[in-house]
């Protein structure tokens, strides 16, 4: 089976829940993952793998469990499902990417939950989730234009949305594809 490429995205890693890079890199190496990358020290590592999405998932959480006493959900997107969240991005028109977030859903959210959640939103606010999964996942893409910091809806969202997630901003989406890209020689 040839290799695929996985994007590891690591739930709440910051502030006092650290993944070092360089030690996640190497310990990624020696368990026989290929290629290992990080991205900043928030939780986002790729790795080329024989093995399939759960195995991986498995082999990540025991080495993040043993190794860094880290014992949070783990999202594994494939390269071809991260182009797909970016694909499906439904605010082509933003000012900056980092007030737009992507966020993979371990489930479907209740349409209550996200009629909940709009009622946090303001002028130019938005929240779309995709009707259908892509891969293991759902997608939701919440759009802050006046400030993810400063934003109810974003401050709501992890809690509201009733479902396990991960978000990334979207300079992240976009620089994780890039790297995606690179290690498939794309």
């Amino acid at each position: 089976m040839s290799p695929t490429t996985f994007l590891l995205l690591f739930r709440g890693v910051g502030g006092a829940v650290q993944l070092p890079v360089a030690q996640l890199r190497e310990a990624l190496t020696k368990a026989g993952f290929k290629q290992p990358t990080t991205y900043i020290n928030s939780g986002n590592a790729l790795v080329r793998s024989a093995l399939s999405r759960e195995e991986t998932l498995a082999k990540v959480a025991d080495i993040c469990r043993k190794k860094f006493k880290y014992e949070r959900p783990i999202f594994a997107p494939t390269a071809a499902e991260w182009a797909a969240v970016i694909q499906h991005d439904p605010f082509p028109d933003k000012a900056e990417g980092k007030h737009v977030h992507a966020a993979l859903l371990a489930e479907k959210p209740d349409a209550a939950a996200i009629t909940k959640l709009l009622t946090f939103a303001v002028a130019g606010e938005d929240l779309q989730v995709l009707k259908a999964p892509i891969g293991a996942y759902h997608v939701a893409y919440l759009h802050t234009p006046h400030g993810f910091g400063t934003s109810k809806l974003a401050e709501k969202f992890d809690k509201g949305i009733g479902v396990g997630n991960t978000a990334r901003n979207w300079n992240t989406v976009l620089k994780m594809a890039e790297l995606a890209r690179g290690l498939e020689g794309k």
